[in-house]
């Protein structure tokens, strides 16, 4: 795991800064902290920050192949190195060093662009070929590692780890992007490829992008997407057999390592099954890490001590405080631009705690989206079932003016709330799933911005980011749809975002066997009714693990990594949401209705409506705005101009947008 940077003229082949592209590294030294380097020629800038985990002796970057024609800087792992090894060396290629990294200089040399189908793993990474001319960008299937870009004015291509190592360059516009807004405003993150950044953009999962000197720069392009064929015919028993051997497979790649290796274990099904892989793996105890909280009902801990117990683990468990939000102000410089999963403060803590033992441990992440196991998806197929009574034409003749001129009733009696039931009998498949992972809905946003907003986005509705994934996923069953969208979306815009920023906080490296794009790909082969049986969800997986890990912990209720922010917000943190929502960072913008903005908190505190999350939502985006108007996101505290932003007090940064 490492932090890589460069800077490349795609023009010419004009001086690089050797100065500039070593402060752009350093923004990134928690990604690296045991070395960092720097390769310079005419027109290219290359750095690197690393956190040694395979070929601790050798594997230093930037890494050049026999001739030093073609250089890389990679952030990941490459878990079947060892294959592409042996491979290549049959096919004439010499290797130096026995590090992952030398694999993706040989396999670049030797397959070129296509290099990237032959890789298993998480990984971004960036190639100079110097005979070529080319650059060559490229990140993960499932968008595990980050990868950030832009091109300036005079053709200079800037790309980084993260955010704040592009920004760094002070040729970079900071203008931020409104559509941004309004897509984070709905989803809690900005998905890619949009940053909040007008100027800057995210590489997409499974994408590539090649760019050739003196020529423009195209769009990335896709090397890989998951198709939910469902066409595999296969018994429950069977496939539970072959997922256990795929788990362990994945698992067992996983495990390769230099360095102290553990895992985290919640006492959910997927990092339990994790757990009992590596146990089944391992000839000495696997280290485990886990968080309590004092709050009952946030508490898994106990189901995470059962599996340890049962695994023999050598367990770490450190009990997070109810009102542990000490973290906030903090959580705004990790993820560089607005993001609004609040699970991002036991997350860190648990990375804390896992460092203090390991170098590297092992994640249940990604197991949701593939076995089908949120409650949400219960609630839309529930709904699809109901919709799909009647045409999705006729449905909105009929119910979408019932939804419109029914009553919200919002504190009635269930039975009597119809207004919800007919706005969603109006909605297609996407309309109703996007609505219901909303965190401001449709009808909020709009009363929560302005005309001026809604001028400068033109219009723009963040629904069409789950438009524009459904017209790829070239598949109609309600639940393969939807899983297609979250890998797309959820997973790695939140959720992967959360764990790689909080990790590389700590200098952890977090990997991630649910994710394995083979495993993937197989489940994807699998009918729904395997993932979801009966309203039973993460089916197939729990009656694979039902011989490895106790039954409460396979069929008990999902609780997820929560916080408590309705009572923070009505008790401890009233004032900071007062501050943060009825200040004026959010008018000043003229983007945000000072009046909604008043409402929002007056509902909460009265208790009317738990309003925690779109609370939440707006005091990280004001955090992150109020930084950036004050300038403290800046390493010289100055606006592009060179005047002092926070003593003019201004937004440049929205100027140039209006």
């Amino acid at each position: 795991m490492c932090g890589i940077v460069g800077i490349v003229d795609c023009v010419s082949r004009r001086e690089i800064d050797r100065g500039l592209l070593a402060a752009l590294n350093q923004t990134q030294l928690h990604r690296g902290p045991d070395g960092g380097g720097l390769h310079v020629e005419p027109g290219v800038g290359l750095g690197h920050r690393r956190l040694a985990i395979i070929d601790v002796a050798t594997g230093q970057q930037p890494l050049f192949n026999e001739d030093g024609t073609v250089a890389v800087v990679f952030n990941g792992e490459i878990y079947n190195y060892r294959d592409l090894i042996a491979e290549l060396s049959a096919l004439g290629h010499v290797f130096r060093t026995r590090s992952d990294t030398e694999v993706i200089v040989h396999a670049w040399e030797q397959w070129g662009e296509r290099c990237v189908d032959r890789f298993r793993g998480m990984f971004a990474f960036a190639i100079w070929d110097r005979n070529r001319e080319t650059l060559f960008l490229a990140r993960d299937r499932l968008g595990v590692k980050p990868l950030f870009y832009t091109v300036l004015p005079d053709g200079v291509l800037v790309f980084a780890s993260e955010l704040k190592a592009v920004m760094a360059h002070g040729e970079v516009a900071r203008d931020i992007d409104p559509c941004a807004i309004e897509e984070y405003l709905a989803l809690g993150y900005v998905p890619e490829p949009r940053t909040i950044y007008r100027s800057v953009k995210k590489l997409s999962p499974g994408h590539s992008l090649s760019v050739r000197r003196g020529r423009p720069v195209a769009e990335p392009e896709m090397f890989w997407d998951v198709r939910f064929t469902l066409d595999r015919t296969i018994g429950v028993e069977d496939a539970g057999e072959e997922l256990v051997r795929r788990l362990r497979e994945s698992v067992r790649l996983r495990m390769i390592s230099e360095v102290p290796l553990g895992a985290f274990l919640s006492g959910g099904v997927d990092s339990s099954a994790v757990v009992a892989a590596m146990a089944a793996e391992s000839a000495s105890p696997v280290k485990t890490c886990s968080i309590s909280f004092a709050d009952p009902a946030y508490d898994e801990s106990a189901y995470a001590e059962q599996v340890a117990r049962r695994y023999r683990t050598d367990h770490f468990v450190d009990q997070v405080d109810s009102d542990d939000f000490s973290l906030i102000e903090d959580l705004i410089g990790i993820y560089d631009e607005p993001y609004a999963d609040s699970s991002a403060l036991p997350t860190y803590r648990v990375c804390e705690l896992a460092r203090r033992h390991v170098t590297v441990a092992l994640s249940g992440d990604g197991g949701d989206e593939s076995f089908g196991g949120y409650s949400r998806y219960l609630r839309h197929l529930a709904g699809e079932r109901q919709r799909a009574c009647l045409p999705l034409g006729v449905r909105r003749a009929i119910f979408g003016p019932l939804g419109h001129m029914y009553p919200a009733l919002e504190r009635a009696p269930r039975p009597l709330r119809a207004r919800s039931t007919f706005q969603s009998l109006a909605r297609s498949a996407v309309e109703a799933y996007f609505h219901e992972v909303s965190i401001v809905r449709g009808e909020a946003r709009r009363a929560l911005t302005t005309d001026a907003f809604r001028r400068e986005t033109g219009g723009y509705d963040a629904i069409d980011v789950f438009r524009r994934h459904a017209a790829q996923a070239q598949t109609d069953d309600p639940l393969a749809l939807i899983q297609y969208l979250d890998l797309k979306t959820y997973l790695v815009g939140d959720i992967n975002t959360k764990v790689d920023r909080a990790s590389m906080a700590h200098s952890l490296e977090v990997r991630e066997p649910l994710m394995d794009h083979p495993l993937v790909e197989w489940l994807a082969s699998l009918p729904s009714s395997l993932k979801m049986h009966q309203s039973e969800p993460k089916w197939l997986l729990k009656k694979s693990m039902e011989p490895f890990l106790p039954h409460d912990v396979l069929y008990r209720r999902k609780m997820g990594f929560a916080v408590p922010l309705g009572r923070w917000f009505r008790g401890p943190l009233r004032a900071r949401v007062r501050d943060s929502l009825q200040g004026d960072v959010l008018p000043s913008t003229g983007w945000f209705d000072r009046s909604a903005l008043s409402r929002i908190v007056e509902t909460h505190e009265n208790g009317v409506r738990d309003m925690s999350a779109t609370i939440w939502t707006l005091m990280m985006l004001e955090g992150f705005l109020r930084a950036e108007r004050d300038g403290t996101r800046r390493s010289d505290g100055r606006s592009s101009a060179g005047k002092d932003v926070a003593a003019a007090g201004e937004w440049p940064m929205l100027a140039a947008a209006r």
